[in-house]
Formats: structure tokens, sequence, C-alpha cells
């Protein structure tokens, strides 16, 4: 999306960002068939339709606003933009399954919003594949909150299925990949875009291998994260992301050459610390919990030996 093709017509950028999202989501469809089949698994949809209809018509909108963003935005802008996913989960979660959240979590949100405000303040946000203009950061940081809420909606949703219907996590994946690989389809055609992306692909053949590359990477993926939100939920999986966020700002401030401001380092610091601090309460409470239910079962244990023991009069 933002280095340029060789050709006879000379460089070109790739641009149609749902051919990237079509290509994912047919190669997830396969590797999920492929697993069904082999384990014998649950091919049938679980739930009605529409609601996998529904997180794929989210995700399908997060995704192409995450690749749209790369035109307008750094990659470091948008990798530190994702770290502020906790927040669409928390406001998803409160209003699809009812939670609620304690002053710790809301602590821990506001402090990721100002880090990302002051990133985004001091300093060049744009991405050098942007053209110029006094709109484009602007731009982009709208298709950055766009992703974040469609997004946050995606996980909170997927969560809400595996837990009210006890899903397969890969009966979830080809559904879900499936609606939105017609999705992507639909709306590839209706814009005459799907010929121009072929044709393309057509002028550079090597973008093929790239989008194969990007496609077995997002399928992965989207295992682990499927994994992580039927066994952990929604919350946990945007707070265990915070390291791979972090080392992918650090990688492309050295390969891409993206340099950050002292203040954007500043402001990343104070994102980052945040989620870690955040993790850091949620292990020790959960640790202090699991220690008083063992004392709690050792005070009983101890009772009820006592009444053995003690001698009938």
């Amino acid at each position: 999306m933002t280095r340029p093709y060789s050709g006879e017509q000379g460089d070109e950028f790739f641009k149609f960002s749902v051919f990237l999202v079509l290509n994912n989501r047919i190669l997830s469809v396969c590797a999920a068939s492929i697993i069904l089949m082999a384990t014998r698994g649950n091919v049938a949809p679980v739930a009605p339709l529409y609601k996998y209809a529904a997180v794929s018509v989210s995700n399908v909108l997060a995704t192409t606003c995450q690749y749209e963003a790369l035109k307008y935005v750094s990659f470091p802008v948008q990798t530190l933009g994702k770290c502020a996913k906790m927040i669409p989960v928390m406001i998803w979660g409160y209003f699809i399954n009812s939670r609620r959240y304690d002053g710790a979590d809301i602590s821990v949100a506001a402090f990721i919003t100002l880090g990302c405000t002051i990133f985004a303040l001091y300093g060049d946000v744009s991405s050098k594949a942007s053209k110029s203009g006094a709109n484009t950061s602007t731009y982009g940081v709208g298709l950055m909150l766009g992703y974040l809420g469609f997004d946050g909606f995606t996980s909170t949703f997927q969560d809400k299925l595996f837990k009210g219907y006890q899903m397969e996590t890969y009966n979830q994946m080809i559904w879900v990949n499936t609606c939105s690989a017609a999705v992507s389809f639909l709306w590839l055609f209706s814009d005459s875009s799907i010929g121009q992306a072929f044709d393309f692909v057509g002028r550079h053949p090597k973008v093929m291998y790239d989008i194969m590359i990007l496609s077995t990477a997002s399928m992965l993926g989207q295992l682990c994260i499927l994994y992580t939100i039927r066994e952990f939920g929604a919350l946990l999986f945007a707070t265990i992301m915070t390291t791979r966020q972090f080392l992918s700002i650090l990688l492309s401030c050295i390969i891409f050459m993206h340099p950050l401001t002292l203040q954007q380092w500043g402001g990343t610091c104070m994102v980052f610390g945040a989620l870690y601090y955040n993790a850091f309460i949620k292990a020790g409470r959960k640790a202090a919990k699991k220690s008083d239910a063992v004392k709690l079962d050792g005070t009983e244990d101890e009772e009820s030996d006592n009444l053995i023991a003690k001698p009938e009069r």
C-alpha cells in the first residue's frame, strides 16, 4: 500500500484495500474448512446466519479502514492507535454484554487516550506515500477511529457468540469469513474495482506473492485471535496485544525510517505503561482471589475434620 511496484507504465501503488480483504477471507475459509474436515468438527452454522453476517460486515469495514489508513498516516501512528482498542471494547462490552468496569480500567483507558492524543499532536503523523495537504492526516485519523469502532464491535460480538452458542473456533471462522468474502466481492463488483485490481495484478505479478504472504499471516493471526477471545475474552485480547504493537513501532522506526519526536516517545511510553500496569493489576487480583479460595477451602476442610473427630456425648 505504501511501496510502489515498478513496470512498463512506471511506478504504481496498489490501491485496492477490499481486494486484499477478499483474498484474506478466501484463504481463511479454505483453512477453516480443511481443519473442520480433518477433525470432523461441526461445519453447519451454530448461530443464525445474520449474527455471523454482523461480525463479518464489521470485520470487513474494520480491515478496510486499517488498510486505507496506511495511505494517509504513518505506520507507527496506526500501530499506536490500535493500542486504544481497549476503549471501544469497553464501550461495546457495556452495551452488548452489559459489562461493568472498575475505576482502574477507566483510568487505564483515559491514559491511553491521552497518550495517543499527545502522539498525534506532537510530530508528523502523515504517511510518506500520502499526497500533500492539510486534510490527509485528519482523514487518516478518521479512518483509524473507524477501524477502532468496527474492530471493537467485532471482537465483543465474537465473544458474545462464543459464550452464547458454545461454538468451535473454526466454526465461527468459516462462516464469518464466508460472509466477509461475499461482502468484499459485492463491494468490489459494485464499484467496478475488481477488474482494475486484476489488471494491476496482471501488470505487476509480484503483488500476488505479497498478497498471499499477507493473507497467510492474516489467517494465522485469526486463529490466534479467535482462540484468545474464546478462552479469555475480548478485553484481555486487547491487552495482550501490547508487546506486539510496541515491537512493531520500534521495527518500523528502524527499518522504514519513521523518526519520532521526544513528545511522541513520551505518549508511546504513557500508552504502553498504562497497559502493562493494567495487566499487572489484573494478575495481582487473580492471584489474590485464588489465594483466598485456597484459604477458604482449607478452613472448610479443617472445620469438617473437627466435626468428624469430635466425640459424641
